[in-house]
């Protein structure tokens, strides 16, 4: 290979979250929307207990923008949320919007596009859009949870009666689209554990202990939620910072949890894609290797 053949594009990744996980081909056709704007579609991943859908892509950063706009455009004339039921909180047809920076790329550059694209989905689409995480212009709107209290149907009232909730660009929800968040943010991991029961106050009890928000894990966000399909209570985590907080010492600390109150971990799920270093982080744990060599990692830098 050539010296200049590792200089990679800059990049920026873009993983929305819609509020559909049952029907498969609306979710393709936001995917195709996404690709027919110049997005790179790495993943889609859906879930009916949920009933969410997680996209990933990746493009250039002029073109991440228009990419995300046209995925919140294809939602919102196949979502309709006065019909939508999930245990997932969720404020809008297209829920969350956030941009990751990649390669090449800053968070500032990511906060710009965030700006942008909200402005363009408030004005051209008639969907309110709130500005979080590192995107966000006021402390109620940096955490997402924040943001989605109430949920769709509580935010309707909440938008007319409280200035604290009006969003950032627009005004009322739209009718069944509801509201948007567009964000910019750092990589993070979805990663659920599937108890062997369908103990619901077991899973909550679990998500009390090891989210940081009641005095567990740095940087992870987590609930309690049942698998109605699969008869299976399920904790469902966010790893907003996974080298601060590894999936392997999320794990633990799930597992330590759930044996004081006699379950067991069924299975874990990663929702759309994980980094290569925080799947090596927790093979070197487990496998006790000194030193993990792998082979793509050293590809990737000749």
């Amino acid at each position: 290979m050539s010296a200049n053949s590792s200089v990679r594009s800059p990049l920026v990744e873009c993983v929305p979250n819609f509020s559909e996980g049952r029907d498969a081909a609306k979710i393709d056709a936001i995917a195709r929307a996404i690709a027919q704007a110049g997005g790179a579609v790495l993943d889609r991943t859906l879930d009916a207990d949920h009933n969410r859908a997680v996209i990933t892509f990746v493009a250039a950063p002029e073109a991440i923008g228009e990419a995300a706009f046209r995925a919140v455009q294809t939602a919102a004339g196949l979502i309709d949320l006065r019909h939508h039921s999930g245990v997932h909180p969720r404020i809008g047809a297209a829920d969350v919007v956030p941009f990751v920076p990649l390669g090449g790329v800053t968070m500032e550059d990511c906060v710009r596009i965030a700006e942008t694209t909200g402005s363009r989905i408030a004005s051209e689409l008639g969907i309110p859009v709130y500005l979080y995480d590192r995107a966000a212009r006021r402390p109620q709107c940096r955490n997402l949870a924040d943001i989605r209290r109430g949920q769709f149907e509580g935010l309707l009232e909440a938008v007319v009666t409280d200035p604290a909730r009006h969003p950032d660009f627009g005004e009322r929800l739209h009718p069944t689209a509801g509201a948007t968040a567009v964000g910019a943010r750092k990589i993070l991991i979805a990663f659920n554990v599937n108890l062997n029961s369908p103990d619901l106050a077991a899973a909550r009890a679990i998500a009390r202990a090891v989210r940081f928000s009641s005095g567990g894990l740095p940087h992870v966000k987590a609930m309690g939620v049942l698998l109605g399909s699969r008869n299976l209570a399920q904790v469902s985590m966010n790893l907003t910072d996974f080298e601060a907080t590894p999936l392997h010492v999320a794990f633990e600390a799930v597992r330590a949890e759930a044996d004081k109150l006699g379950v067991r971990i069924l299975q874990t799920e990663i929702v759309g894609l994980a980094p290569r270093q925080a799947v090596e982080l927790a093979a070197a744990q487990y496998l006790k290797v000194a030193n993990l060599g792998v082979l793509e990692t050293k590809i990737d830098l000749l």
